[in-house]
């Protein structure tokens, strides 16, 4: 039985999986291209600082985060290392990048004109990136701002554009022809750009792939590529076997056995009914654990190596599964039961539950007891 104490369940992060992982893309990438660590949303979920502890030991480059405070939590444990914020400039909030050692992306013309004036304060340049959009339409300069700020030769003094970005919108999607067209489309306009940036700023350097990018094409590499989801294990290439270690695994424990009768129901709603005399488990995670409801009466989970069917409503701390074809050793309260492990990836569950894998792990709760191995 896995040693629960006082927990519901146990999250594991192997953080030696996570070296390898990274170790993958250093391998793939050539000794002059970068490979930085994007570990906002607390790490996809892992622990902020365990992760950036753990890269850092690894000589990581350069952290990306989301958000100036994402950016702030680092700087309480490493005052070093180089941190991007992918969010940008946060109105009002310049002095603080400088103080802590931070770097905004540039996403619009607001961004540049305020770092623009606030470096003249300063009576420096100061370091930024750059963000083109090339087809997402989220953040990033959209064309038109591109070709104005080419137009304006004032517009980027005071400013030490570092490097110039852009980010893919279906690398992913591989095996579907249109989604591999535009992303080679999203590269060839960014290299476009990046070459009329060039000639006023000779030194500028280049980043342009997430994860699944990295694994497309070396062209797509530059000076620094920008591993997220495939550094926690995910699959970058959905089409093929996944080329990463797994890093995640979830346990959780039985609260109890119950036999249930032909013709009753379990969970709210009433949405499963028995057709047999069935005996059931239910175990102690729900959607407050980022288990997600859409995998009601959907997905497994195993027991010993076998798989349990999910039956009923994910409820917020509870799931019901069934037990009966259950070959061996029979489950006992308290016993573990595997969520996310062997027999079962983050995409596997991302699957079940018709979402992606980085919302499975970015959900995972507070309540388990989280355990650090292989550091």
């Amino acid at each position: 039985m896995q040693e629960f104490s006082t927990s519901t369940g146990i999250l594991t992060i192997d953080l030696a999986a996570l070296a390898a992982n990274y170790q993958i893309f250093q391998d793939k990438v050539n000794s002059n291209c970068a490979v930085a660590g994007v570990i906002k949303a607390n790490a996809y979920g892992l622990s902020l600082k365990e992760i950036a502890l753990t890269l850092k030991t690894l000589k990581c480059p350069q952290f990306f985060v989301a958000t100036l405070e994402e950016a702030l939590s680092i700087r309480k444990f490493d005052q070093e290392t180089p941190i991007a914020v992918l969010g940008g400039l946060f109105t009002g909030e310049e002095k603080t990048y400088t103080t802590h050692n931070i770097t905004p992306v540039l996403n619009s013309p607001v961004d540049i004109r305020s770092w623009k004036k606030w470096g003249q304060e300063q009576n420096k340049a100061l370091p930024a990136l750059l963000h083109l959009d090339t087809g997402m339409n989220r953040l990033g300069l959209s064309a038109d701002e591109f070709d104005q700020l080419m137009d304006d030769n004032e517009a980027l003094k005071s400013i030490d554009v570092q490097y110039v970005m852009s980010h893919f919108v279906s690398a992913d999607d591989w095996a579907d022809e249109w989604a591999k067209t535009l992303t080679i489309k999203q590269a060839e306009q960014f290299n476009e750009k990046a070459v009329r940036l060039k000639k006023i700023m000779p030194n500028l350097k280049k980043s342009l792939a997430n994860s699944p990018g990295l694994f497309r094409d070396s062209a797509f590499h530059h000076d620094m590529v920008r591993p997220g989801y495939a550094l926690y294990g995910g699959n970058p290439t959905p089409e093929k076997d996944n080329p990463m270690q797994p890093v995640v695994s979830l346990n959780t424990r039985i609260l109890q056995i119950r036999e249930c009768q032909k013709h009753e129901t379990v969970g709210y709603g009433a949405s499963y009914k028995f057709d047999k005399d069935t005996r059931t488990a239910t175990i102690a995670l729900g959607y407050a654990d980022g288990f997600l409801r859409s995998i009601s009466n959907n997905g497994v989970v195993y027991y010993n190596n076998q798989p349990c069917p999910i039956i009923g409503r994910v409820s917020m701390d509870l799931v019901t599964i069934d037990i009966s074809q259950i070959k061996g050793k029979a489950p006992q309260q308290g016993d573990s039961v595997e969520i996310l492990g062997p027999h079962q990836s983050v995409d596997d569950l991302a699957k079940a539950a018709s979402t992606i894998g980085y919302e499975i792990l970015t959900s995972l709760g507070n309540r388990y007891k989280r355990e650090y191995v292989g550091a």
